[in-house]
């Protein structure tokens, strides 16, 4: 089979693995549980994608692999991606390991110029990322974990700030909003003190609270200011963070792709969508946003192709793969 590629897409909530050979077919797959090291620590999170890992290669008919490139949730900083290469490496999968934030793939994935990809992805779902890239290997990113690291918004943060408004203006200490009515409503709860308490003692689970994004997307869309104030910051935060990219990798004056994933910006919110493009048209008036529909582990495939040198049409047969 020659050279193959082990690529690993591992999200907080499932984990995509293919088998791709040099010329770009792919000959084995398999879908895992989530990969949560800050949870479960290294060597369980690692036990998870080992399971996937492990189906794709017998489906693929072999023991290893050549090239392992794996985009990985909770990969933010530098010394954890050294840290999770060195416990990849040490299940024996490939002797090459390349280990990079997961927000890699859906940048890869979305680069549709395969011999030179250049361009900035950013991906708001639970939380926000951004990260950039060049042909020669450059990259611009961001630690992206959380407000200690100047973060703000994402589909975690804005249900907190939606909850944030909506309590104040039930209580009176901030100005009304519809969030107040709509936030506890989602819940069949009829106040917002009702909803504080069962999050509180745990009735609604706090994991739940993710369920108030698209409320308040609504609520947003229905005219409440204070909504579509906090979707007019989402759209600033965006495009605070791919211009920054941009200006990094000096692309800023380039007709580059600014690719926009992850839940949120997937939805297609039209105040969202509509700001993030105006705002982009007047910092970086040649980059183009566009909404990424691939799937992030064709990202992943995709780097390891470029890693091992593989000729143009494997990007272009393994493209083909997943879209059908």
């Amino acid at each position: 089979m020659g050279m193959t590629v082990l690529a690993i897409d591992a999200g907080n909530s499932k984990t995509d693995v293919a088998v791709v050979t040099a010329d770009g077919r792919v000959v084995g797959t398999a879908r895992g549980g989530g990969f949560q090291p800050p949870r479960v620590g290294v060597e369980a999170a690692v036990d998870v994608l080992a399971d996937a890992v492990g189906r794709a290669l017998a489906q693929a008919g072999v023991g290893t692999a050549g090239h392992v490139s794996a985009c990985l949730a909770n990969a933010d900083l530098p010394v954890e991606e050294r840290e999770l290469a060195a416990a990849l490496r040490a299940r024996g999968w490939a002797p090459a390991v390349d280990v990079r934030n997961d927000t890699f793939a859906v940048l890869r994935a979305g680069l549709l110029e395969d011999a030179e990809p250049r361009g900035v992805a950013v991906v708001c779902g639970a939380g926000v990322n951004c990260a950039g890239m060049l042909p020669d290997g450059r990259t611009a990113r961001f630690p992206a974990i959380g407000k200690i690291s100047g973060d703000w918004g994402g589909g975690g943060g804005l249900a907190e700030e939606a909850l944030w408004y909506a309590a104040r203006a039930e209580d009176g200490r901030g100005e009304a909003t519809a969030l107040m009515r709509a936030l506890p409503a989602h819940f069949g709860l009829d106040s917002m003190y009702a909803l504080i308490e069962a999050l509180h003692l745990g009735r609604i689970p706090m994991d739940r609270r993710h369920e108030l994004t698209p409320v308040l997307f609504a609520t947003a869309a229905d005219g409440d200011p204070v909504a579509r104030a906090l979707v007019d910051r989402m759209a600033d935060e965006v495009v605070a963070m791919s211009t920054v990219a941009l200006r990094r990798l000096e692309l800023l004056d380039d007709e580059v792709p600014v690719l926009l994933g992850g839940s949120v910006l997937a939805a297609r919110h039209p105040q969202l969508d509509e700001r993030v493009a105006r705002l982009l048209r007047d910092r970086a008036p040649k980059a183009t946003p566009r909404v990424v529909t691939e799937r992030p582990v064709l990202g992943a495939a995709l780097l390891g192709l470029d890693a091992i040198g593989a000729p143009p049409d494997a990007h272009a047969r393994a493209r083909r793969h997943f879209a059908g």
